[in-house]
């Protein structure tokens, strides 16, 4: 077996492993790597592989840093199967058809202000295209994806469809198996489901996010934001908060549905300023079979799952001129837009309006990769560049790391030992998807707790 790490190696976005066995090589993820548009655009544009020499793509989930350039793969010629499963395969259809609008959208806006704009990395074509190559699986359902490479996905409990996969083959008489962590969620999340641990591997790719930290618990984060609403509310401001559309939007929304239900927030309007959020919505209504059955609120709406995501305070703006009318309305809002990195999307706007003005709250929920908007926020840089525009950062910045979808380090390490529990065998624990600092800190802690721990550098390989 070879391994080599083409992306999310040292850092967290652009995750692409590429796996040669039994004469096959498959790749695991094809995501887009964000930052710096100066910096990215080229990193985008380079291929994991020569797309003749790839057999198949297995996708983990449908966040853009693991699947952003399954449509610019096939653009370039790739015509084999790209198995996920079937949650997954629905949100891709959205996500990346959104993916391509907004790359549009943002040449064309770039265009006008007279600044430099590359042409799109693939278009609404080129995700329909990639869209009939994609095969759907069921969890924990076993299927060849090459001749002599068998693979199962087992629930990652991060996002809807979300999975760890596990590849299994034949070498010399003797059964390998490779595990991928893909990206691992936090037990009692709303509405998705716990992580469950591959089993019976040899060799496993680990995500390590925050292998440096642990996060305040589930529960508290509602409450955390309960009093960011409260607080905002009462200034006459309001709360502004970049959100994944897949995934921490929907979250958002429950909570905020119990919120008002229990009337520990005032009822001012709750936005979903994102088409994508929207569509995406839909397809979380439409997997229902995936949900969390042990939430109180999942249960109550049983027979009327659209409910989950609908209240009356809360309003979707489909279109552009429904945003724009939205913006200059008056009064406290609390408004959820896209992206969850602050790269693109939506919420630029409403930063570019809203970020001088002290009265209102940006309110960071999910990770911020470094050189992002959202990580210069996060270290609330006294000026942010919107647009190529400096805009003062006034307004306060709060950072819930409770509505995180990825496992911090003390559940991370769980998780691994649970894989340990069914593993005897487990020999390298391969460590992906982290920054420097969160890696080496948790490449520390393994190899205390006995494992045999690896942190490949980018572009490099490892032959087992």
């Amino acid at each position: 077996m070879r391994l080599e790490f083409i992306g999310a190696a040292r850092e967290v976005t652009g995750s692409a492993h590429l796996v040669q066995v039994a004469g096959r090589t498959i790749l695991l993820d094809c995501g887009l790597f964000q930052g710096r548009r100066r910096d990215v655009a080229h990193r985008n544009r380079q291929l994991p592989i020569p797309v003749g020499q790839l057999d198949a793509v297995v996708l983990s989930h449908a966040h853009i840093d693991h699947a952003g350039r399954l449509p610019f793969l096939v653009k370039e010629g790739f015509r084999g199967d790209i198995h996920a499963t079937s949650a997954t395969r629905d949100l891709c259809e959205v996500m990346l058809a959104d993916s391509a609008h907004i790359q549009q959208k943002d040449a064309e806006f770039l265009a006008r202000r007279h600044r430099e704009a590359a042409d799109p990395l693939y278009t609404l074509r080129d995700v329909s295209t990639m869209l009939t190559q994609m095969r759907p699986h069921g969890y924990r359902e076993r299927f060849e994806v090459v001749p002599g490479v068998w693979a199962r996905f087992t629930d990652a409990g991060h996002i809807l469809g979300s999975a760890s996969i596990e590849l299994e083959w034949m070498e010399g008489g003797t059964r390998r198996r490779l595990g991928f962590s893909g990206d691992i969620g936090r037990s009692g999340l709303p509405i998705i489901r716990d992580p469950e641990p591959v089993e019976q591997v040899d060799w496993l790719l680990l995500e390590s996010t925050y292998g440096d930290r642990d996060h305040t618990d589930v529960a508290g984060a509602r409450e955390a934001l309960a009093r960011v609403v409260r607080e905002t509310v009462g200034r006459g401001g309001r709360v502004l908060i970049p959100a994944f559309a897949v995934g921490r939007t929907q979250e958002l929304v429950y909570d905020l549905h119990q919120l008002v239900h229990e009337g520990r927030i005032p009822k001012v309007p709750v936005v979903i300023d994102s088409p994508l959020a929207s569509e995406a919505t839909q397809v979380f209504r439409e997997h229902t079979e995936v949900f969390d059955r042990s939430e109180s609120l999942v249960r109550a709406h049983t027979a009327r799952t659209e409910d989950l995501f609908a209240f009356d305070l809360l309003q979707f703006t489909p279109d552009v001129e429904d945003s724009k009318a939205m913006m200059r309305q008056p009064g406290p809002k609390v408004v959820i837009a896209a992206s969850g990195m602050v790269e693109s999307g939506r919420i630029l706007h409403h930063l570019a309006h809203g970020a001088s003005d002290p009265r209102n709250t940006i309110l960071i929920v999910g990770f911020q990769a470094e050189h992002t908007l959202g990580r210069r926020i996060v270290e609330r840089r006294p000026v942010l560049n919107v647009f190529g525009d400096e805009v003062p950062l006034r307004a306060q910045v709060e950072v819930l790391t409770g509505y995180s979808a990825h496992a911090d380090r003390t559940e991370l390490h769980a998780w691994l030992d649970a894989v340990r529990a069914t593993s005897p065998q487990l020999a390298d624990v391969i460590l992906v998807h982290g920054e420097r600092t969160a890696q080496d800190a948790f490449a520390a802690r393994l190899t205390a707790a006995g494992y045999r721990t690896h942190v490949p550098e980018p572009g490099s390989h490892l032959v087992r």
